[in-house]
């Protein structure tokens, strides 16, 4: 069966996570993906462990479902031909910062007039307009800026980052629900539009969910940040042989908690008697949570906690992740044969359609490797496009 996105063509201009690896989700949904790339390619063929130039272990997680045309932007050729190839496409996206976007003419306004029906979309660091527009930013940058590193005092001696690059990736998933939005808005006569996906913005937007709190009323009626999540003592809790999560949420979870344990005390304390009493006490709360899950052993815990429906999960190493049961019954690994990489370990798309479902068709191109079908398609002749392909191609180890 087609994908959700079959016949939809997708031209991105982007490097590193973000763009990619939407650009990657939109493939998997049945998106035709064309990746144009600088002679040097994007900077992720080079990042973590390769069998071959160029196809780092970064690059082969983002890039399935497209193939690559490389393109020097510098010339005017390179850019006659990247508009060319955006001609035949429904979606065009880059990450090119305003100012950057501009001197290479590939503002919204050179495309608008010509290309009514393209929606455009751009990804970079901070909203246009403002003061930091064409501040560079990667996710360390983000994290810091949006007030997400200052969290992590709550567990740490100064602010940290997150050990994953959240800001790429929830950047990410607001770029894709972005280009969705904007086809349904085509498809319903809107035609074309110029989207805009600023990192920054995007992850306040994602800290601030829960952490404006008091700051949601003007004037402020209290503090900012969720009290039950800004306390030292949320954290997996030690049993006598490892470690687990463990949330008694609702008001008959922790009365069943404490009914396991014989703490009737515990059952007639004010502190737990609804969830903003438990929120107020949070602290507290969960330092008794955790000498309760001190007593028993993992295994004990995990039966009767399940039993009772009480949210309860063994702590995971990225290693067990490998041979997780639930990962293994639901067929999320998957082990594809690359023309020239071998096998490779990859995650099934998570979303399942049960009439469009998501696919993998292809794997990761090398380098410019569908150049030549590319530009043909867009209408070179067979001799313009050897002056393209003769062009040598440098790959950075």
């Amino acid at each position: 069966m087609a994908g959700a996105l079959d016949g939809i063509r997708v031209v991105e201009l982007t490097t590193v996570i973000l763009g990619p690896w939407a650009t990657q989700m939109l493939g998997d949904m049945g998106a035709e993906v064309i990746k144009v790339e600088t002679p040097a390619g994007d900077t992720t063929r080079h990042s973590g462990p390769k069998k071959n130039v160029g196809m780092g272990s970064l690059y082969l997680a983002t890039n399935r479902n497209k193939r690559s045309i490389v393109l020097d932007l510098t010339k005017p050729s390179g850019l006659d031909a990247l508009f060319k190839v955006i001609k035949t496409a429904d979606v065009f996206v880059h990450n090119l910062r305003p100012k950057v976007a501009k001197k290479l003419g590939l503002e919204y306004d050179k495309f608008k007039d010509d290309f009514p029906d393209l929606i455009y979309c751009a990804a970079y660091g901070f909203r246009a307009g403002g003061p930091m527009e064409d501040k560079p930013a990667y996710d360390d940058i983000i994290q810091a800026a949006s007030g997400l590193a200052d969290l992590l005092t709550i567990t740490s001696d100064q602010p940290r980052y997150v050990p994953t690059i959240i800001a790429d990736k929830a950047s990410s998933l607001n770029l894709v629900s972005a280009i969705l939005a904007g086809l349904l808005g085509r498809e319903r006569g809107n035609g074309g539009q110029a989207i805009e996906v600023p990192m920054f913005e995007a992850l306040v937007d994602f800290v601030m969910v829960e952490h404006l709190y008091g700051a949601c009323f003007e004037p402020p009626i209290a503090k900012m940040g969720y009290e039950r999540l800004l306390n030292t003592m949320r954290k997996p809790y030690a049993t006598t042989d490892g470690y687990l999560a463990v949330l008694p949420y609702t008001d008959r979870n922790w009365q069943d908690l404490f009914d396991i344990v014989g703490r009737d005390d515990l059952k007639k304390d004010p502190r737990f008697e609804s969830l903003a009493t438990r929120v107020a006490h949070s602290q507290e709360i969960y330092g008794l949570l955790a000498d309760i899950i001190a007593t028993r052993s993992s295994a004990e815990w995990q039966r009767d906690l399940d039993t009772l429906n009480i949210p309860v999960q063994t702590v995971m190493t990225k290693e067990m992740l490998l041979e997780d049961e639930q990962l293994k019954a639901t067929g999320f690994w998957r082990f594809e044969e690359h023309p020239t990489e071998g096998t490779l370990r990859m995650v099934d798309p998570p979303v399942r359609f049960s009439k469009t479902p998501s696919t993998i068709r292809s794997m990761p191109p090398h380098l410019g490797e569908q150049s030549a079908e590319i530009l043909s398609e867009a209408g070179y002749s067979e001799v313009e496009i050897s002056q393209f392909i003769t062009d040598k191609v440098t790959q950075q180890p």
